[in-house]
């Protein structure tokens, strides 16, 4: 090797740290990871959640050092922080709209797992440990909601946290804990604020096992299959380090458009008056990104001896769960959905039934969405239409389809719908 391919020699600060903690030598070995070569920007999404991560616990902790975690003084400490601290408004609107480009980033990113087949063996447990993360990020985007102490806060934490007591024998003891007392109060908001707080940093360590485990049986791509030598695969730096910032740099834009110019523009009316335990909204509504959930937990009805309320709640952790077992439900040995014609169609009509569980979400239960020549057609039987989708999609279709449908052929490699192309034109 000439002396021009050689690597430049180490300074002797760095071979002393490396001797004795190789971070150096890791971090090389992060930029070097070999990535599939045709990775195409619905991969970024993951680095924007990761990022947003960040900056969410960044400006938690700052504004953590103002809130006043009280009954008595929660809403003014945010208005104090708004008004009176050196950039609060600016740190404020950060964190209330960075709960929702973090979900919009997971969003995305889910969807593109279960498009390309990303839960398909062997990458059940980097599938696993991202619904955890997901999970995680639901309780503690809850607990967020709840601190401001407006009249929504109050109401979903009442309305949301009473749901348990549908639990048979242990739901009143864990309503009770979750409130730390008879009723929702200030021994609430402070366990609130506390697992709000803590909750980020356990999410990281889930981050970093979910990092570590897709590095450990390799990264998917968009045509599902393994890389069969190193011509599929580039450096993770540079080439995907470039493509990571710049699409993050878009998606920063996008967030400051909220920041800056629409900063109240996902919060609720009611959430900017202080907590009246004594008047009820006349129609609470959680944030967007919990609305088709919280659409399957009205849309339930009574089942067999079950109850609604115990039947919704039901309904409401089964639409995540069964999450868990994709990988045994959906049996297709082909992972992209690019091959499977018959799967990327329900694939698309799963995306527009969760859009609109989302809409029935938003709106009043017996709120009219057109009428009939009998009766109105109300947001509630939309929802009990796309909720039976949902599950119908997942525990029926899903497992047909996948034994039934007949894949277009695979290339053999990463390389080949590139290179016959080439040649061809050559």
């Amino acid at each position: 090797m000439s002396s021009a391919m050689q690597p430049a020699p180490q300074p002797r600060w760095m071979r002393w740290v490396e001797s004795r903690l190789p971070i150096f030598g890791f971090l090389k070995d992060f930029n070097e990871y070999p990535t599939p070569k045709n990775l195409n920007y619905w991969w970024t999404f993951g680095s924007f959640a990761a990022i947003t991560l960040v900056i969410m616990i960044v400006t938690g902790i700052v504004l953590a050092m103002h809130y006043t975690p009280h009954v008595d003084y929660a809403f003014e400490s945010i208005e104090r922080i708004v008004r009176d601290v050196n950039h609060g408004y600016l740190l404020r609107s950060v964190h209330a709209n960075g709960g929702a480009m973090f979900f919009l980033a997971v969003y995305v990113h889910m969807f593109r797992g279960l498009y390309y087949g990303s839960y398909k063996p062997p990458r059940e447990i980097v599938w696993w440990f991202g619904l955890v993360i997901f999970l995680l990020m639901m309780a503690t985007a809850f607990m967020g909601y709840v601190l401001p102490w407006g009249q929504m806060s109050f109401w979903a934490a009442k309305v949301i946290t009473s749901l348990f007591t549908a639990i048979p024998l242990v739901g009143t003891d864990i309503t009770n804990w979750l409130w730390g007392g008879f009723a929702v109060d200030n021994p609430t908001l402070g366990r609130f604020f506390s697992l709000h707080y803590l909750l980020p940093f356990v999410i990281v360590g889930m981050v970093v096992l979910h990092i570590w485990s897709f590095h450990s049986v390799g990264n998917g791509n968009p045509l599902g299959i393994d890389v069969k030598s190193p011509k599929d695969t580039v450096p993770f730096h540079p080439y995907y380090t470039v493509k990571d910032v710049f699409c993050i740099g878009i998606f920063l834009l996008v967030w400051a458009v909220f920041v800056f110019f629409a900063p109240d523009y996902m919060g609720h009316p009611d959430n900017y008056i202080p907590a009246d335990p004594l008047v009820t909204p006349s129609h609470i509504v959680p944030e967007w990104y919990f609305l088709p959930f919280y659409a399957i937990l009205r849309a339930t009805p009574d089942i067999l001896f079950i109850n609604a309320k115990l039947a919704g709640v039901l309904a409401m952790f089964a639409s995540i769960l069964l999450l868990f077992v994709l990988p045994w439900l959906d049996s297709s040995k082909v992972r992209s959905a690019n091959y499977r014609p018959a799967y990327r169609v329900l694939f698309w009509i799963l995306v527009a039934d969760c859009i609109v569980l989302g809409f029935c979400g938003a709106y009043a239960p017996d709120e009219g969405v057109f009428r009939t020549a009998s009766k109105a057609f109300t947001w509630l039987d939309l929802a009990r239409i796309a909720t039976a989708y949902y599950f119908l999609h997942f525990l029926i279709l899903l497992p047909i389809v996948s034994r039934l449908e007949k894949p277009k052929q695979l290339p053999f490699s990463i390389s080949e719908p590139v290179v016959k192309p080439a040649a061809a034109r050559a």
